[in-house]
């Protein structure tokens, strides 16, 4: 491994965490002590939040995309075979795909967890969506893309922090995000 691969995993696995770990705190703390709208009310507060979430979500994103890269054809027996890269093709176009349209389902505030800021309008999608087949589209089949763009790179470290990845956001579904609907749908949130 070069110091660039173990650069780019290193860069790769505390943007992970820190986009995890960062939103499910702050979701946490806006939870219990609003603390990003008891100053400023729930527009700017639910504001600030988006931007701190946008920042970490797009250089997780960033961090992925270098580390595929820079761990190019690591998955040396499969690596740049046709039938692998169509593989991978297909998993981008079903992964992003299935995540647009829950976005489009959940609508686009509800995408920065808007729940957390207005519980008063919060209410599960009447699901015409994703929803109607699978308990939680967006962190399941959703993150296939992500497992799509490490085939099309050939990178074996690439499918590892794809799986790393999504057990992260799997986890903050669990402890953060699932406890959170239950308590303001009197626990009618949907198994996930």
């Amino acid at each position: 491994m070069t110091g660039w691969q173990a650069a780019a995993i290193g860069w790769h696995l505390a943007s992970r965490v820190a986009y995890v770990g960062g939103v499910g705190w702050a979701l946490a703390r806006q939870e219990s002590d609003q603390i990003f709208t008891r100053a400023h009310g729930v527009d700017a507060g639910f504001r600030s939040f988006r931007r701190i979430a946008a920042i970490l979500m797009n250089n997780d994103a960033v961090s992925f995309a270098l580390l595929c890269l820079a761990t190019w054809r690591t998955l040396h027996t499969l690596a740049a075979q046709p039938a692998v890269i169509a593989a991978g093709v297909g998993l981008i176009v079903v992964g992003v795909s299935v995540k647009v349209w829950a976005a489009r389902t959940l609508g686009a505030e509800a995408y920065y967890w808007h729940d957390f800021f207005a519980p008063g309008e919060a209410k599960w999608p009447d699901p015409p969506g994703p929803y109607r087949l699978l308990r939680n589209p967006m962190y399941t089949i959703g993150y296939l893309h992500a497992y799509g763009i490490a085939l099309v790179c050939g990178s074996a470290y690439g499918i590892a922090a794809a799986g790393f990845d999504q057990a992260a956001i799997l986890l903050f579904h669990h402890v953060v995000e699932r406890p959170h609907v239950r308590r303001l749908l009197g626990g009618t949130a949907p198994r996930a």
